[in-house]
Parts: C-alpha cells; sequence; structure tokens
C-alpha cells in the first residue's frame, strides 16, 4: 500500500515528474513562484520539496541561480541502472507472495498499453504506463524503505529522448522491452522469485541500446 503522502510529498512528486518527462531540462532554473501559482500552494511546501530533491543529487542549487536541473552523464546513467535494476529485483522477488490475480491482470493490461503506445509514436505515454507496470510489484514488496529508495534513484533519470532515436530502430528496442515485461508477469505467475530476481536484475535493467544520453 502508498504510504501516506504530505503537501510536501505531492510536490516532490510534481517536480520529479516534470523533470522526469522531460519538461524541466538540465541546467533549467526552477520557478518557486510557478509552482506555487501551478498547485495553488504556499511557498513553504514547495522550497521543503526543492531541498530534498537536491540533497538527494536530483537538482542542485547555487547561489546565482537558485534551483536548477542537475545534468546526468551516461555512465551516471549506467551507474543507476545497475543500482535501479538490483533494488528492483528484490522489491519483485518479496511481492511474489502477495500478487492476486487482479495484479495480473493489471500488469498484462499495462503491457497492452505500452504496444499501443510505441506504436503511435507515444513515448510520454510509454513512459508513464512501463512505470506503472513496475509500480504494482514494486508496491507490493512490503518493504517501504526499498520504495523510498527505487523512488529516489528512479527520480535521477531525466526522460529519455526517444523522438531522435527512432530513426535508429529504437522503436523495435522498445517492443522488446515490452516483451521482457511479458516474460516478468510469466515468472510472477509461475512463483519463480530467484528467477525474476535474476532476469530483472541482470536483462531487464541492462540497456540493450545507447547513442550519448539516450539509454533504453
Amino acid at each position: 500500500m502508498e504510504r501516506f503522502k504530505t503537501l510536501k510529498d505531492h510536490v516532490y512528486d510534481y517536480i520529479a515528474e516534470a523533470i522526469r518527462e522531460g519538461k524541466l531540462l538540465p541546467g533549467q532554473r526552477i520557478s518557486e513562484g510557478d509552482i506555487c501559482a501551478e498547485l495553488d500552494i504556499s511557498r513553504t511546501p514547495v522550497r521543503e520539496a526543492l531541498i530534498q530533491l537536491a540533497a538527494e543529487g536530483v537538482i542542485q542549487n547555487t547561489s546565482r541561480k537558485g534551483f536548477t536541473i542537475k545534468a546526468i552523464t551516461s555512465k551516471e546513467i549506467l551507474e543507476l541502472y545497475t543500482v535501479i535494476g538490483a533494488l528492483d529485483a528484490t522489491a519483485a522477488r518479496l511481492a511474489c507472495d502477495h500478487l492476486t490475480r487482479q495484479d495480473y491482470a493489471d500488469m498484462s493490461f499495462y503491457i497492452d498499453s505500452i504496444d499501443l503506445a510505441i506504436k503511435a509514436c507515444n513515448f510520454e505515454m510509454y513512459h508513464k504506463q512501463q512505470l506503472a507496470f513496475h509500480d504494482i510489484y514494486i508496491y507490493k514488496c512490503g518493504n517501504k524503505s526499498l520504495i523510498s529508495f527505487i523512488e529516489t534513484a528512479k527520480n535521477k533519470l531525466i526522460s529519455k529522448v526517444y523522438t531522435d532515436a527512432v530513426e535508429e530502430n529504437a522503436m523495435d528496442v522498445l517492443f522488446a522491452v515490452n516483451e521482457e515485461h511479458r516474460q516478468i508477469l510469466a515468472l510472477f505467475k509461475a512463483g519463480d522469485k530467484e528467477g525474476v530476481y535474476k532476469y530483472i536484475a541482470e536483462k531487464h535493467w541492462v540497456p540493450i541500446y545507447t547513442k550519448d544520453d539516450v539509454i533504453l
């Protein structure tokens, strides 16, 4: 079950999602006033959320520019993939005993939705649907600290620039990644705890296409 969220937590999620979706780009200044106006809230929870994101290394605070989006290199992304893979795999193994038929049905729905998003070249929807797929078992793992670590690590991954990679057959790669989601679901249904752990850590979170800062 998802933890109770304070107003600061909701602001944190709002900013993190904007970063993941590429609405806030590396080097761009974050306007506290704009966020206050968009969410119709006071400055205090916005400031608290920004301080937390800065402490986690997602954004940075400089004396002249204020809070700005921190750039991330391909090397740092590869390192994050390794960390997230291990954490995600651990959550999957813990969740095996708690997943229900409805969870399986929901995961299957997201897999089908991902295929449709790829066919429509709707990469923003692709990103949201694949996050939703993983969130089903992550939130069923029963370990709040693990969930928090996964969320923090994922927040550092700025949205992937799929549009520039279409010419390099990136859509075929995305379909292949979604086939991995089907394999993960099959391992869950089989109750194969070690199998799903190994597959996620050693296969699913290993980039299979790289180009500059674009990693799938």
